[in-house]
This record gives C-alpha cells, structure tokens and sequence, in this order.
C-alpha cells in the first residue's frame, strides 16, 4: 500500500503539559495525609483555574523512572484564593508516599492543569424548574475520598442553594480527613449541610443500607462517589437500585483496579474488520491493520513506534493525538474538553477504531 500524504499540521489546544510549581506550604490533615498548597504565578493562573472536583497530574521522576499520578483539589475557587490538593499515604504507593515524606514548603513539582469531569453540573440551585443540575448534592467518600467531594461541597454551599449531604467512611475519627473542617462548615450551614460519619471500627463496612438512606427525602439528587473500590461498588449498585437516574451518578475512578470490566455499562461501537490504523509520529508515517481489541496507543507500539504515555487510564493528556482520518470510541476521557474532542483531539490509550480506515498524527515534539 503505498504511504499516504503527511498529515496536516496539528493545531493548538488548550495547554496540557506540565509546569514547575513551587509548594508555598504543607498542611498535615493526619498522621498519613497531608495537603500541599500550591503556587500558581500569575502568568499560568488562567491555565490552572479550575471547577470544584478536577484534579492535577503531577509528574515526579524516581529511581530513573517518571512517574504520573492524578491528585484532586481539596481547594474550591469560589472559597479558597489557593489552588491546593491533599494526598494520603498508601501501602506501596510510590509517589503518594514520596510526597508525604519529601515533599516540602519551597520544593519544586511538574503540574499539568487542572482536568477531570467529576464537576458539579452548571445551574445557581434557585430554581425548582430549572434544571436536573440544581437539585441536592448528595455525596459519599471513603478515606481519601473525601477530597474532590469536599471540593464540591464547599463549591455547592458558597455557589448555590443546594442543600448537600455527605456519607463519609473512614477506619475511625483520627484518620478523618477534614473532619474540623467539616465540623466548621456544618455549623456554618445547619439547614444545608448534613455530615453522616461512619466509622468502620464502630460501625463495620458501609452497606447498601447505609448508602440509600442519604436519598431519602433529597431533591433531584445529584450523587457523587468517591472512595477505595468495594466502597464504590456498593454505593453505585445501592443507588441504582434504589431508583437513582445513571445520569444523576457521577463517580471518580483513579486506580487501573477501580473501573469498570470490559463489557459492562453502555456497549461500545463495534471494531469494524480489516481496518487501516495510519499512524504519524515525529515525521514515520505507518499504517497496519487494527487488530480487535486494541487501542491506537499500542497500535503504535505494534508499529515499533514509541508514542508518548503515561497513566493509561485517560485521566490525563500525555498520549492525546489528532485524529485527522475516520472515526474512534474513546473508552473513558476526562481531559480533553468537548471543543477540543470536536476538533478531533483524541486518547490514543482509549481510542479504539469504528471506521474502515483511521489516521492520528502525534504532535511535534
């Protein structure tokens, strides 16, 4: 087959790559959570303003190796003049632990800004009629958790007139994050904020009975869940069941672990057969066919090419490309914002083909 034209040039987007950001202080929130205020100059303000709920990629380089991880704000800009976000010590957890050993007032880290999806949807909560996003903010948070959600709380509570409610697991009241926190804001807004505390210790793991009973009596709930795995499984089953809208359900995965098993939840697009993957990457044009089952991403590698990545999970824009011939299902996104997806940016490591032939082209450099 001959080798096709080069691809047009790929065009701007909004800015996704990473910036030296210096900790202007480190709160210790627990024995083994801490959160890191950050110094954002006034040049990349506009570039790291953000909604309640998003988080920030950091990139920190460790035995040789970089290393990615996505960590949510704990800060809410329409309350907290600093962007900070809070990380918890866990077993095995490289950067999270290396972070809350090393990390200090006055070291330097790559940011990338903020992205995500995990956002309150956009409506001022006056009225009844007005729209699903204006009705209750109904949260569940398990362990660290707690900290987009507490981002979304004191967003709701400043912002709007939503009343929230908060099912908040931990092992027991010391390793509660925010629990001050909360504690003050609950006494700032008694007729809108409910704070249910379960402790683990105390009250066993929570359970379906426990998730559904914060619906009772709420408006238009809108359920965000954030927490370790089995904790979200049993909020996400528990709510359905009870008759909770999917659309109403808003849930933030950061761990390979966490989501979904093929096949479950919407159907995907089919692989079309016999599809022709071209491929541009620092000036090699290849093209291959697809084979099932695989994303553009490795389709790249399978071409001996050398594309760039990081998380894998499309939490962040390391592998993004233009997609500049056919048509792609991108498997989860919570990055690239709906102009830049219509422009025809895409996450090689989600993308699978749906049309008979398709071409990406990388970005210079």
């Amino acid at each position: 087959m001959p080798s096709p034209s080069p691809a047009p040039r790929v065009g701007a987007h909004r800015d996704h790559g990473f910036h030296p950001l210096r900790v202007a202080r480190v709160v210790h929130e627990t024995d083994d959570a801490r959160s890191f205020v950050l110094d954002v100059p006034p040049e990349l303000r506009d570039a790291f303003s953000y909604q309640a709920g998003q988080f920030c990629t950091f990139r920190v380089t460790l035995e040789g190796e970089a290393q990615h991880r996505c960590y949510s704000m704990s800060s809410a800009p329409e309350v907290d003049d600093e962007l900070q976000v809070t990380v918890k010590r866990v077993p095995g957890g490289l950067v999270s632990n290396w972070m809350n050993d090393e990390l200090t007032a006055g070291s330097v880290i790559d940011v990338a800004p903020p992205s995500g999806v995990f956002v309150l949807d956009q409506g001022d909560g006056k009225g009844e009629d007005e729209g699903e996003g204006e009705g209750d903010v109904v949260a569940y948070a398990g362990g660290s958790g707690i900290t987009p959600v507490f981002s979304i709380a004191k967003a709701a509570l400043a912002g709007s007139e939503r009343r929230v409610r908060l099912l908040y697991a931990n092992r027991d009241r010391p390793s509660t994050i925010f629990a001050e926190a909360l504690d003050a804001l609950a006494e700032q807004h008694p007729d809108r904020l409910t704070v249910v505390h379960h402790h683990d210790v105390v009250d066993g793991f929570v359970g379906p009975e426990a998730a559904t009973a914060l619906l009772a009596g709420a408006r238009r709930p809108q359920a965000f869940v954030c927490g370790p795995g089995p904790f979200m499984d049993i909020v996400e089953d528990a709510l359905l069941a009870a008759g909770l809208p999917p659309e109403a359900l808003h849930i933030e995965r950061f761990s390979v672990d966490d989501l979904p098993l093929p096949g479950l939840g919407a159907e995907a697009a089919p692989e079309p057969e016999g599809c022709q993957v071209t491929i541009e990457l620092d000036g090699q044009i290849a093209t291959t066919e697809h084979r099932p089952g695989t994303t553009i991403l490795q389709t790249a590698r399978q071409l001996g090419m050398s594309p760039p990545f990081s998380c894998e999970m499309g939490n962040c824009a390391t592998c993004m490309a233009k997609l500049v011939e056919g048509t792609v299902s991108m498997k989860r996104n919570t990055v690239l914002d709906d102009d830049e997806v219509a422009e025809g940016w895409v996450l090689t490591c989600q993308s699978v083909p749906t049309s008979s032939s398709v071409r990406v082209a990388y970005e210079e450099g």
